[in-house]
């Protein structure tokens, strides 16, 4: 667990929400992934819970009131069938690569920018085995959470 500074608690905030958004989309992504991919689809989302209560708890302990988990979010495509739910796990971790390099951009301290690199690998190794899934080229992209 980190305690963010004042000027790391927006970026902080804001990987929290982007994390919220992430066990949502897994719930859309559970109800099509394919069954050979339920076991990736619960670690994946083990991790989004387990970073949303590191970083609720951090906010706290810096004396912020994180924010609450939206009632519902907007998938960016209709999802319907395996390919679009694994093409929605990608997009999720690329969304959250997204968040987790401006904690990294933004980070005052060595122990969070230290923090949100390993959240921003663990998003890119998780956009790799997705992407890989798909049978996209590259699997990797050279610069993950480059929006």
């Amino acid at each position: 667990m980190i305690t963010p500074t004042m000027p790391e608690q927006p970026s902080i905030t804001a990987a929290l929400e982007t994390e919220h958004a992430a066990i949502y989309a897994y719930g859309v992504i559970a109800a099509f992934a394919s069954p050979t991919r339920s076991g990736q689809v619960r670690a994946d989302v083990a991790a989004h819970r387990a970073m949303r209560d590191a970083l609720a708890d951090s906010l706290t302990s810096a004396g912020a009131t994180p924010p609450r988990a939206a009632a519902g979010y907007a998938t960016p495509f209709p999802v319907i069938d395996p390919v679009s739910a694994a093409q929605l796990a990608a997009q999720t971790e690329f969304d959250v690569s997204v968040a987790w390099r401006g904690v990294v951009e933004n980070g005052t301290t060595a122990e969070t920018r230290a923090f949100a690199t390993d959240a921003l690998a663990a998003a890119a190794v998780r956009s790799a085995l997705w992407r890989s899934a798909l049978g996209m080229d590259p699997w990797t992209l050279a610069f993950p959470g480059q929006p």
